[in-house]
């Protein structure tokens, strides 16, 4: 399968987050992260509602961060008067995590748990009536200000799904053209 004409890698994900320094210090910190750089916008009643669908007194702080060695991380800390402040549960629309492969499951939970992260339920094994991910060691964490994180660890897994990972980093995309 390719990309649609003119796509050609994923360039970030982003959050929102409710506190941007304790944000970037979890990612610094935690994760080795490296803050590239910071920008600020708004407020201006035309711009924001018409290029962000947000308040017209809204405005933001954002931090561009570059997580080694393939994952760029755009964290945003927005203030508007007309702000919600409920995370949506997995279950609900706009519902998201963040997952990191790991060599051990139950070592990345403890240094995030140092770091402030709280564990959802324990690390769980993917049993055979998944056959595909079979051995598959995960759980999900919580950020300390709300990020689900699941840490996953497939080495266990016999035949697994033909994921991205880092073999594809360096390999031409399928279109032809180099990533």
């Amino acid at each position: 399968m390719s990309l649609p004409a003119g796509f050609r890698y994923v360039d970030h994900v982003a959050f929102t987050v409710p506190d941007l320094s304790e944000a970037v210090t979890f990612f610094a910190g935690a994760l080795g992260a490296e803050e590239l750089y910071r920008s600020t916008r708004g407020p201006d009643a035309h711009f924001m509602p018409a290029h962000f669908e947000v308040p017209a007194d809204a405005r933001l702080e954002l931090a561009m961060l570059r997580m080694p060695p393939n994952l760029n991380v755009e964290l945003f800390q927005w203030w508007s008067t007309d702000q919600r402040h409920d995370y949506p549960r997995h279950c609900d629309p706009g519902g998201h995590h963040l997952c990191f492969t790991v060599e051990d499951v139950d070592a990345a939970v403890e240094h995030l748990r140092s770091h402030g992260a709280s564990v959802l339920g324990g690390t769980k094994e993917v049993g055979p009536d998944s056959p595909r991910v079979a051995g598959n060691r995960w759980t999900y964490i919580r950020a300390p200000w709300g990020l689900l994180i699941e840490l996953v660890d497939r080495s266990r897994v016999h035949d697994p799904p033909p994921l991205v990972g880092p073999a594809d980093w360096s390999a031409p995309s399928r279109t032809g053209k180099d990533l």
